[in-house]
């Protein structure tokens, strides 16, 4: 079972990251021709994509990943058939394809996470196999598929998805990786994720970059699921009550912003941000000071107006985009090291797992040299995401799809 759904989930992330590739360069030409056209398509595409979410696809919203979390939290059977299922894979999918279409800051990765979970529950409900341990399975051979990182995906479905090891499914997480990685390596062959980097950082002054990166990246980025965390469970005041009595306008209205966000930036905010990462970190490329703030602001839109899409991958971009920013204050620094750094820092003020965040960045880039920087750059950003939002974003989001019991 574990094998035959290890290879759905990794024919799912290989199909979803070709077919990502192909809308978001459709839309890159279409905006080189017409640059203003986004004012109107990426509201209307917004708003579409939201109106077809709440309608036929519900809880097929944002990353994904907290419904997989909240799926194998609940003990409830209804709720969790409500979070993960084939119909919820298949709109997942299609939705999130629809939101790059048209210019979205989101990624592809953590909607994989939740096809992933919706593969192996679904087999789960055939076998009478234990649930929780196949959605655990489902969702590490999501990010391991997604990256072609097998390590980083034992270590974020140990830390993020249940925060603990557990022995009898271990094996389980690990068989379905290997199934999934297999069918990644057959259609995409042994890649890395971001190519090869051999950047080091020399011993001395330049180390004081790992402790600026950590506190920027990680206030930066626990600032970002603070506004997440608030938007998804009600602004208050006026705004939030006309947010939710017209969440398909707001979705618009998100779509408009992102839409003048890409037109300063000159189209490099839209999407998942792969290139402008991969580009600075090879030192192939110049990112403007105003990428990483403009990159920030159009993830933030993208995920509030409740629109299916990820943010590992515009996460990673933000953070690149940060080491980037911070090279003026350390000129002898390799740029590379930098990127890495703003990377890993961000990432992990976001999920608040640093684990995850510098097992991910090291494996998807074949970098061993920045082990111990990366590490302590890890641990910095989730201390100092702590100040500004005591809970990582999957976690915190979770909650709002396990149903409460009522106050006595």
């Amino acid at each position: 079972m574990f094998v035959v759904g290890g290879l759905i989930v990794g024919a799912a992330a290989v199909g979803l990251a070709i077919a990502s590739d192909f809308v978001q360069e459709q839309f890159h030409r279409f905006t080189g021709v017409w640059p203003y056209a986004p004012l109107i398509v990426t509201p209307l595409g917004f708003a579409l994509t939201l109106y077809l979410t709440n309608r036929f696809f519900p809880n097929s919203g944002g990353s994904g990943i907290p419904q997989a979390i909240a799926a194998r939290t609940t003990k409830d059977v209804a709720v969790r058939n409500s979070l993960v299922s084939l119909r919820i894979a298949f709109g997942k999918i299609l939705l999130t394809l629809m939101g790059l279409m048209v210019g979205a800051s989101t990624g592809r990765e953590g909607p994989t996470v939740q096809v992933g979970a919706s593969v192996m529950f679904a087999l789960g409900r055939f076998s009478k196999r234990h649930q929780p341990g196949l959605i655990l399975a489902g969702s590490a051979a999501g990010v391991a598929a997604a990256f072609n990182t097998p390590l980083a995906g034992i270590v974020f479905g140990i830390e993020e998805m249940s925060r603990s090891f557990e022995v009898r499914a271990s094996g389980l997480v690990i068989g379905t990786i290997i199934a999934a990685g297999l069918t990644s390596l057959a259609f995409m062959g042994n890649y890395t994720y971001f190519g090869s980097s051999s950047s080091v950082m020399p011993f001395g002054f330049d180390w004081l970059a790992v402790v600026v990166c950590g506190v920027v990246g990680g206030l930066l980025g626990g600032l970002f699921s603070r506004l997440l965390i608030l938007f998804a469970f009600g602004f208050p005041g006026r705004l939030g009550d006309w947010i939710k009595a017209h969440p398909v306008l707001f979705a618009a209205s998100c779509g408009f912003l992102v839409a003048i966000c890409g037109i300063i930036s000159g189209g490099a905010v839209y999407g998942t941000g792969y290139d402008q990462a991969r580009q600075v970190l090879h030192d192939q490329k110049d990112l403007s000071f105003f990428y990483a703030p403009l990159k920030f602001l159009a993830t933030v839109l993208s995920s509030i107006s409740g629109i299916p899409g990820g943010i590992f991958a515009p996460s990673l971009s933000v953070g690149a985009g940060i080491g980037a920013d911070l090279a003026w204050l350390f000129p002898t620094t390799p740029i590379g090291a930098l990127v890495l750094l703003g990377m890993v820092s961000y990432f992990s003020g976001v999920v608040q797992a640093p684990i995850t965040a510098f097992v991910i960045v090291a494996e998807m880039t074949a970098n061993h040299n920045l082990v111990v920087p990366l590490m302590l750059a890890a641990l910095i950003a989730q201390a100092s995401s702590k100040l500004v939002c005591k809970e990582g974003v999957y976690h915190a989001l979770a909650k709002k799809f396990i149903p409460q019991p009522p106050s006595a």
